[in-house]
C-alpha cells in the first residue's frame, strides 16, 4: 500500500544521517521564523487569540509532516482559513470551531481512505483563483481597524457594512498607531524587494516592538488585547459534543475539510515542482485529517499545507519531512520559553503582516490573466469573487463550482457530434473512404457515428437525428470507435435507442466500441443481448460485413 505510507517511513528507509539532519534542522528554524508571527497574525484576524495559531503550528504543523504524503510540506493555520474560522466562532463560539474542525478531520480522513485525492484536482482553476482573492480582501478588509487605529467599539462582519463602518470613524485614526503600522509595512516590503532571503515579518515585528516599547507609544498590543494569555501548552481535552451541534455544525465542517484538502493538495503540487518528487494525495489527505484531530485536542484552529511556509522551507535546503517537524518544534520552545515577549508586539504590526499577506494571496498576476479567457471562465471567476466577499465562501464555492461544471458540459456537448456518415471524419478504418461510404452501403441499412462523451448533457441527441432520417432501416451501424466514455444517461440514451429501432423491427450493430463504453453497455446486458437483435463487431468494416449478411444483400 505504497499511496497510504507517509512520506517520513520512505525517506528513512532511503537512509537518514547527520548531514541531511542538519540541513533539515537549518530549514526547519528558517520556517519557524517565518511561521511564527504568521501564526499570531492569522490567529487574531480569524477571531481567536494569537496563542491559538501558535499552538496550531507547533500541533498540526509536526503531525502535517510526521503523517502526510509529501516530502518537504510545511502546515498549520493559513489565511484560506480566516473566513470560515471567524465566522463559526461568531456565530458557534470556539466549543463549535473546535467541534467543526473535529469532524473536518475525519472528513480528510475518510476522503483520504476512499482516495478523493486525484479528484481534488478537478475543481475549476477560476473557483479557487476566485475564493482565494476574495478571501484575500476580506483579510485585508478586516485589518483596517487595527492597522488605522480607529475607535470602533463593534466593526460588522458584513463586507459592506464593514467599510461604511471604517469610512464613518475615519476622524479617529490613530497617527502614532498608522506611522507603526506603516513603518512594519515598508519594512516588510524593502526587506521582500533587496533582502529577500532575511525574515522580513519578524524584523519588521521585532522593530515595532522595540519601537513602541523604548517610546512608550500609546498603541494597542498583543498585552493589551488579550492580557490573560497563557504561556505554555495547555493540556488535551475534547469539547462537548452533541447530535445537535453535529448536525449545527456539518456545513462548517465540509468546508474546512474542502479548503484544507485543496490548499494541502496545491501546495504538495508546488514542491513537486520544486523539488522533482512526487507526493503521495490520499496519505497527504489522511494525514491533514489526522492533524487537524490532534489540533482540536489541543485547542487548536483548523490546519493545512501552507504554500508559502513549504516554498520556504524548499529554498532553506530542506530535504525530507524532518524540516516541517523541526520547525514545529522551535516554535514551542518558544512558546515556552519566550512567549512573554509576545505582549510588546503592536497589532498595527500584526495588521501590516496581513495586508503582505493578503496581497500574496490574490494573485493578482493571476486574476488578470483570467479575465482575459472566454466569458464562461470569467463569469466563473468574478461571480465566485463576488460571492466570496459579499455573500459567504460556502456559497460561494458551490456556486462557482456548479457554474464551472454546468458550463464545462455545455462546452463539451457542443464538440460531440452525431451524424449519419454524410460528412468525413478522423475515423480511418481500412477499406472504407468516408466521403463515399454512404454510397456504399447495403440497402436497409443506415449508419450512425457518434464522435465525443456521450454524457448526460447530450444524451437525447441520438434519438433525435434517428427520428430526422424519416424511416426505420433493417440493420442500424453505430460507429462509436470515437466515444472514449459513456455515462449513466449515455447508456440509457443508447438502451433508448436500441428499444426504438427494436420495436420496428431493425436490428443494431455497436462497431469499435471502447473498453470503458463497452464496460458501462456490459452492465446492462447489451452484449449478451443478441436474441433482441443488438451485436457487436470489431471494427466499421466488420459491421457493414455483418450487416449485409444480416439484409441478405451483396454489395456491388
Amino acid at each position: 500500500m505504497q499511496s497510504f505510507t507517509p512520506k517520513i517511513i520512505t525517506t528513512m528507509r532511503e537512509g537518514y544521517n547527520p548531514g541531511l539532519f542538519k540541513a533539515d534542522a537549518v530549514a526547519g528554524l528558517t520556517v519557524a521564523i517565518v511561521a511564527l508571527p504568521l501564526s499570531m497574525a492569522l490567529a487574531i484576524a480569524s477571531g481567536a487569540s494569537p496563542d491559538k495559531g501558535l499552538i496550531t503550528a507547533v500541533i498540526a504543523g509536526f503531525l502535517i509532516s510526521f503523517l502526510g504524503g509529501s516530502r518537504v510540506q510545511v502546515g498549520g493555520p493559513t489565511g484560506a482559513f480566516v473566513v470560515v474560522v471567524f465566522n463559526v466562532i461568531a456565530q458557534h463560539g470556539y466549543d463549535g470551531l473546535l467541534i467543526a474542525t473535529f469532524m473536518a478531520g475525519l472528513i480528510l480522513i475518510a476522503a483520504g481512505a476512499f482516495k478523493i485525492g486525484r479528484l481534488i484536482k478537478f475543481i475549476p482553476h477560476p473557483v479557487v483563483t476566485g475564493f482565494t482573492a476574495g478571501i484575500a480582501v476580506i483579510i485585508a478588509s478586516s485589518q483596517v481597524k487595527d492597522f488605522l487605529g480607529l475607535s470602533l467599539d463593534t466593526v460588522p462582519s458584513e463586507f459592506l457594512p464593514k467599510w461604511q463602518a471604517y469610512f464613518g470613524a475615519m476622524s479617529t485614526v490613530h497617527m502614532a498607531t498608522l506611522l507603526v503600522g506603516l513603518g512594519a509595512f515598508f519594512v516588510i516590503i524593502g526587506l521582500k524587494r533587496f533582502a529577500p532571503k532575511l525574515p522580513g515579518f519578524l524584523i519588521a515585528l521585532v522593530l515595532a516592538s522595540i519601537v513602541v516599547a523604548l517610546l512608550k507609544l500609546p498603541v494597542d498590543t498583543i498585552g493589551t488585547r488579550f492580557p490573560d494569555m497563557p504561556a505554555t501548552m495547555p493540556m488535551p481535552s475534547l469539547p462537548v459534543v452533541t447530535w445537535a451541534r453535529v448536525a449545527e455544525l456539518l456545513p462548517s465542517a465540509f468546508t474546512i475539510a474542502f479548503l484544507a484538502g485543496i490548499e494541502a493538495l496545491l501546495s504538495a503540487v508546488v514542491a513537486d515542482g520544486m523539488t522533482g518528487t512526487r507526493h503521495r494525495s490520499n496519505q497527504e489527505l489522511i494525514g491533514q485529517g489526522i492533524a487537524n484531530l490532534g489540533s482540536v485536542l489541543f485547542g487548536g484552529l483548523p490546519a493545512t499545507g501552507a504554500i508559502a511556509r513549504t516554498a520556504t522551507n524548499i529554498k532553506a535546503g530542506a530535504k525530507t519531512p524532518v524540516a516541517g517537524m523541526m520547525h514545529a518544534l522551535f516554535i514551542l520552545l518558544f512558546i515556552l520559553f519566550g512567549s512573554s515577549l509576545m505582549a510588546y508586539v503592536p497589532m498595527a504590526a500584526l495588521a501590516a503582516i496581513l495586508f503582505v499577506v493578503a496581497w500574496g494571496m490574490c494573485e493578482i498576476d493571476r486574476f488578470i490573466a483570467l479575465l482575459r479567457m472566454p466569458n464562461s471562465d470569467r463569469a466563473v471567476l468574478l461571480l465566485t469573487f463576488g460571492l466570496t466577499v459579499l455573500v459567504d465562501l460556502t456559497v460561494a464555492i458551490g456556486v462557482g463550482v456548479t457554474l464551472a461544471s454546468l458550463l464545462f458540459m455545455a462546452r463539451m456537448s457542443e464538440t460531440v457530434q452525431f451524424d449519419n456518415g454524410n460528412a468525413p471524419d478522423s475515423d480511418n478504418e481500412p477499406d472504407r473512404d468516408d466521403l463515399t461510404q454512404r454510397d456504399d452501403l447495403p440497402k436497409g441499412v443506415e449508419v450512425f457515428r457518434i464522435n465525443g462523451p456521450v454524457f448526460f448533457g447530450v444524451a437525447g441527441e441520438l434519438l433525435d437525428a434517428m427520428r430526422k432520417i424519416g424511416r426505420t432501416p433493417k440493420v442500424i451501424i453505430l460507429r462509436m470507435r470515437l466515444v472514449p466514455m459513456l455515462d449513466a444517461s449515455g447508456v440509457t440514451m443508447i438502451e433508448e435507442f436500441i428499444e426504438q429501432a427494436s420495436v420496428s423491427g431493425a436490428k443494431i450493430i455497436l462497431s469499435g466500441v471502447q473498453p470503458q463504453p463497452r464496460e458501462m453497455l456490459k452492465r446492462i446486458g447489451l452484449p449478451d443481448d443478441n436474441e433482441a437483435g443488438v451485436y457487436f463487431e470489431a471494427d466499421y468494416a466488420a459491421a457493414l460485413r455483418h450487416a449485409e449478411q444480416l439484409t441478405m444483400i451483396t454489395v456491388h
